[in-house]
């Protein structure tokens, strides 16, 4: 067993760990009982970019040329990105709920194969670490946000019926959830347009066209319509509240098609020719 297949198991470890004290401390909602969480994230993400360095190492290239690369690289991008958000806002209940995603992601990830496979020579590039490092961390920064939507609708719900479970006095306000919505938007959208750009670019250099209508293309450009459509109701119109936790979710739904879905189900230049290349 390789290297990095070893360190891979064991930074699922971590996380299913990291998960566990989340839980607890949501449940618990005892002052500071998140600081186990927070420290364990921040060791399983470290073990994490060690691993995934590791994989570097033995392919050769970035490692995100199939489903269980992808999986892991995500699962990366998304505990960086809230270990960055708790950082700040520290609440347990959203560290729970994504930690559990992280967690969802790498065991489905240890399910397919992992063996480092051939490279295929289009995806040898310098444009392949550029473009999946900014399509990733779009992708883990509307996550965040799709996270604050569902608490946002799940509160608003409690709070609109008079009928509060244990979990509403462990939310955040409304105006915080609304707001890390947003604020996610404004990071995420322009990450999400340069690594279009980037993968743009990268397509002329390969196949010698900037846009080939591939499905993944066209549903990437679907997706981005549809956050530029969000971003400029929140910024002109004053969209927020239950709309945007609305078209949020219904937006991570759009990207989550595009990056499973579409490689997964719809034969393209982009698609993987089994769960495991």
């Amino acid at each position: 067993m390789s290297l990095n297949i070893v360190l891979f198991k064991l930074t699922l470890g971590l996380y299913a760990v990291t998960t566990g004290l989340y839980l607890f401390s949501a449940v618990a909602n005892r002052e500071g009982s998140d600081r186990w969480g927070r420290m364990a994230l921040l060791v399983a993400f470290a073990m994490h970019t060690v691993t995934l360095v590791a994989r570097y190492v033995e392919a050769g290239y970035t490692p995100v040329t199939n489903l269980h690369e992808s999986l892991s690289f995500f699962a990366w991008a998304l505990a960086g990105t809230f270990l960055v958000i708790d950082w700040r806002l520290r609440m347990s209940v959203l560290a729970a709920t994504t930690s559990t995603l992280i967690l969802v992601m790498m065991l489905f990830g240890s399910l397919l194969p992992m063996h480092v496979q051939e490279l295929n020579p289009a995806l040898d590039s310098l444009w392949l670490p550029v473009h999946i490092s900014l399509a990733f961390l779009g992708n883990a920064v509307f996550t965040v946000a799709f996270v604050a939507a569902v608490f946002y609708l799940l509160q608003e719900r409690m709070l609109k019926s008079k009928k509060f479970s244990a979990l509403y006095y462990r939310l955040p306000s409304l105006e915080t959830l609304d707001m890390i919505n947003y604020r996610c938007l404004t990071f995420g959208f322009p990450l999400m347009t340069m690594g279009i750009i980037s993968g743009a670019v990268w397509a002329e250099s390969a196949w010698g066209t900037y846009w080939s209508w591939d499905p993944k293309e066209a549903w990437a450009l679907i997706t981005w319509f549809f956050y530029a459509a969000l971003l400029h109701g929140r910024m002109t119109t004053g969209w927020r509240g239950r709309r945007a936790a609305i078209f949020a979710i219904i937006g991570f739904a759009l990207l989550l098609f595009t990056f499973l879905g579409v490689n997964l189900l719809l034969p393209g230049l982009h698609s993987y020719t089994s769960m495991g290349s």
